[in-house]
């Protein structure tokens, strides 16, 4: 099964997701500058959301870090390991991800960043363990190779792994862990309007120079902060089969399954990027959502709907025009099998397209509806 998820979120001023400048991102669209989130924003946001984590269940989530070494040191020492010996291997631990394990000199974290399972470290942890238990002393340790100890590591390829995994992938170049074919596609977040970039100069003022006792004049600090406003569209597809199929050593695989697509929807519509939200408090809730169920898996963005960007009175009323309208386009022109076409949108718009199968009255129904339809 194919779900898709298509979604309207419209914001105030914002920058949630910056280029090196310090600006928001952008991209240009229909020969036109849009607003952009990239998808490895979004799917931050979403996988680290306190909604994902609580629905899912942290035992079912992973961790994606550098700090490899020192997970490991602090469940050596849980285990009853030497400190003198686990200080040693720490170092060494530092090769883990690379082909030929070299250790990295210039600190205790490996070269790239890998997403772990609980039962990689739990796996990495008892071979050092038993390394250790063969060493007298911390010399013995210290002969020790990085390539040797990651070698030992055996199991990869049906080591159960988390749902956060089982989505989004893992690549990497060592057989102490396996690749992970991504079982979510996410595209860039895109604004259906073309934007004007603003910037905001501001001021920080002294909070001891005032009133009569003003001696100084002038702000204590000057910048400015880049900003735009974007109704974005998002778009995401996510393939149950092969979700299943990464999580087929995991205990519980389709219970799992059954809770990660609300999981999503809920995260997708509850949480919002992180960027600069002290500064703006961008949090909004979309003001429509679809999802398609398809059985063939023929996978379909609606960015199309926006090339013409929206523009008028009201961008959110003529964007959810937009989207519905290219949504009955495509299944006229193209007849693409659907099982369930879902939408909802908040009650301001009494906007539907012609070819839902279901229209909901609520986003909780869309929720349960779209659970309802998981085979």
């Amino acid at each position: 099964m194919l779900y898709e998820f298509h979604m309207l979120k419209n914001y105030p001023p914002t920058n949630l997701n910056r280029d090196d400048t310090g600006a928001p991102k952008t991209c240009m669209f229909g020969n036109a500058t849009r607003g952009r989130v990239s998808s490895q924003c979004l799917k931050r946001a979403w996988r680290r959301s306190d909604i994902f984590r609580a629905e899912i269940g942290e035992e079912n989530l992973g961790i994606r870090t550098r700090q490899l070494p020192g997970l490991i040191s602090e469940k050596l020492l849980e285990m009853g390991a030497d400190k003198e010996k686990v200080d040693a291997l720490e170092p060494k631990i530092s090769g883990f991800g690379n082909k030929d394990g070299k250790e990295n000199k210039k600190g205790n974290y490996t070269a790239q960043v890998v997403f772990y399972a609980p039962d990689d470290i739990e796996a990495v942890a008892t071979i050092m363990k038993n390394f250790l238990d063969n060493c007298a002393t911390k010399k013995d340790v210290d002969k020790l190779k990085g390539k040797e100890l990651q070698d030992a590591i055996k199991g990869a390829d049906v080591r159960p792994i988390t749902v956060d995994i089982a989505l989004f992938g893992r690549m990497v170049t060592s057989d102490a862990f396996r690749d992970v074919d991504a079982a979510m596609q996410v595209a860039h977040a895109i604004s259906t309007n073309k934007i004007l970039m603003e910037s905001d100069y501001f001021t920080a003022m002294d909070d001891m120079l005032a009133g009569d006792s003003m001696d100084e004049r002038g702000a204590a600090m000057i910048d400015d902060i880049d900003y735009n406003s974007s109704c974005y569209y998002i778009y995401a597809s996510l393939d149950t089969d092969i979700l299943r199929e990464n999580l087929k050593y995991s205990p519980d695989a389709d219970q799992i399954v059954r809770k990660t697509v609300p999981a999503l929807l809920k995260a997708m519509a509850f949480t919002n990027p992180s960027g600069k939200q002290n500064s703006f408090a961008g949090h909004v809730l979309p003001s429509a959502v679809m999802v398609e169920c398809k059985s063939k898996k023929i996978p379909t963005s609606l960015a199309n709907a926006f090339v013409q960007p929206v523009g008028g009175k009201d961008l959110v009323k003529e964007s959810i025009q937009s989207m519905m309208a290219e949504t009955d386009m495509l299944a006229r022109d193209f007849q693409i099998p659907v099982d369930e076409r879902i939408w909802f949108c908040v009650d301001k718009y009494d906007i539907h397209p012609e070819s839902a199968t279901k229209c909901c009255k609520s986003f909780s129904e869309l929720v349960d509806s779209a659970v309802e339809s998981l085979k």
